[in-house]
C-alpha cells in the first residue's frame, strides 16, 4: 500500500488566531493509538477546548476531542485524554520557558496527517484583550472592502 504523500487537513481551530496573538508555530507529532488514529482518518476531532501543558520537560495535549471509533471494541481510547506530543528538546525548553511569562500560552492551531503520520501545529500565544479582537475585525472588513473596491475598479477597466 503506497503512502499518502502531502498534509490532508483534520481539524482546525479558527477560534484560537481570533482570540489570541500568534507569537511562534510550531509542528509537533502525537502519540496515540490505533483506534485513535482510525478515528482521525475519518475526519472526526474537535480543537476548540485544547491546550499545551508542560509535564517534566515534556509536552502534553489536553481537552482535544477524538470520538472513540464506532468498531472499535474494549480497545477504544477515552475521547478526551491527554496525549504526548513529540518534539525536539530544543523547542520543549524554548516553549516552556516562554509559556511561564504572563499572559503566554500553547494552544494548538491544527492537526493533519502529513506523509501518513498525525501531526498538531501548536502555537506560542498571548492572549487578546476584548479591544484588540475588535481592531483585529476592523482591520480584516477595511482590508475586504478595500480588495472589492480594486477588483470592482479593474472590472470596469475591462470592459
Amino acid at each position: 500500500m503506497a503512502k499518502e504523500k502531502g498534509r490532508k487537513l483534520i481539524a482546525q481551530n479558527k477560534k484560537a488566531r481570533h482570540d489570541y496573538l500568534i507569537i511562534d508555530t510550531y509542528e509537533a507529532g502525537l502519540v496515540l493509538t490505533g483506534t485513535e488514529v482510525k478515528s482521525l482518518r475519518q475526519g472526526r476531532a474537535s480543537l476548540v477546548d485544547g491546550f499545551v501543558q508542560m509535564d517534566g520537560h515534556e509536552a502534553w495535549l489536553y481537552n482535544v476531542h477524538v470520538p472513540e471509533y464506532s468498531q472499535g471494541t474494549w480497545t477504544n481510547h477515552s475521547a478526551r485524554r491527554k496525549r504526548k506530543l513529540l518534539l525536539h528538546r530544543e523547542e520543549i525548553d524554548k516553549l516552556e520557558s516562554k509559556s511561564q511569562e504572563t499572559g503566554h500560552t500553547i494552544v494548538p492551531l491544527a492537526l493533519y496527517f502529513k506523509d501518513g503520520r498525525a501531526k498538531v501545529e501548536i502555537a506560542l500565544a498571548k492572549g487578546k484583550k476584548e479591544y484588540d479582537k475588535r481592531q483585529t475585525l476592523r482591520e480584516k472588513q477595511d482590508r475586504r472592502e478595500a480588495e472589492r473596491v480594486i477588483s470592482a475598479v479593474r472590472r470596469k477597466q475591462r470592459a
